[in-house]
């Protein structure tokens, strides 16, 4: 682990315990929860399949998968988050396989899933495209790669890095949809982006900056 990924690993797990006071982190709120709801439920096959989420958090968007049916494996950095993500479907009373390890490398052997997830994760990347790569291999013939991002830094806004080193990141402060589908385009069969930034129920208020889900079709 270099010392840039190491002091990212401390700052999640340092993140852990408060992450889900933030609206949009964890769905508490009725009206933000049947937003995501609602999107997932839009993207992902309505038959039970199977789901990896990487950079899972404490796995909050996996939760509403695994309560319609899909049977869910979640990777994070954080072995804190991890413990969040496994305390939170216990207390629910569903089962999911969370995994500490690389979301970019997901220790999830050679086994492949219907649908990859990912939601505010490639910003924080040492090698973005690596790991592109990596989860498109994961999808099975026409599966679905699903990518929330954004672009978080807007004029004003301060450029300290969030850890020592992350400023060297590649998309360090979030990657714009243009760019983002770039990177996509050549790993995929097909993919649309849909902007989030104009449904406040989603962030738990108003947003100003951009916000998306690239959704994109395996080849094959």
């Amino acid at each position: 682990m270099t010392e840039t990924s190491a002091a990212i690993t401390k700052y999640w797990d340092g993140a852990a315990a408060s992450f889900d006071d933030e609206p949009d982190h964890g769905l508490r709120a009725d009206h933000v929860r049947a937003a995501w709801t609602s999107l997932l439920h839009g993207w992902v096959p309505s038959h039970s399949v199977d789901v990896l989420d990487v950079g899972c958090g404490t796995g909050s968007l996996s939760l509403p998968l695994a309560a319609a049916g899909h049977r869910m494996t979640g990777v994070d950095l954080s072995a804190r988050m991890i413990d969040q993500a496994r305390a939170k479907f216990a207390a629910a009373g569903l089962e999911g396989n969370f995994l500490v390890g690389d979301a970019a490398a997901p220790p999830t052997g050679d086994r492949q899933y219907d649908v990859v997830l990912s939601r505010h994760l490639v910003w924080t990347l040492p090698d973005p495209d690596v790991a592109l790569r990596e989860w498109a291999k994961r999808l099975r013939p026409g599966g679905t790669l699903i990518l929330i991002e954004g672009r978080w830094r807007e004029a004003g806004q301060s450029d300290v890095p969030y850890v020592a080193g992350a400023g060297a990141l590649p998309w360090n402060g979030g990657v714009s949809a243009a760019d983002l589908a770039a990177h996509v385009r050549p790993l995929v069969a097909e993919l649309r982006v849909e902007s989030l930034s104009d449904d406040p129920n989603l962030w738990g208020g108003p947003v100003t900056d951009e916000r998306y889900a690239l959704i994109a079709k395996a080849i094959g």
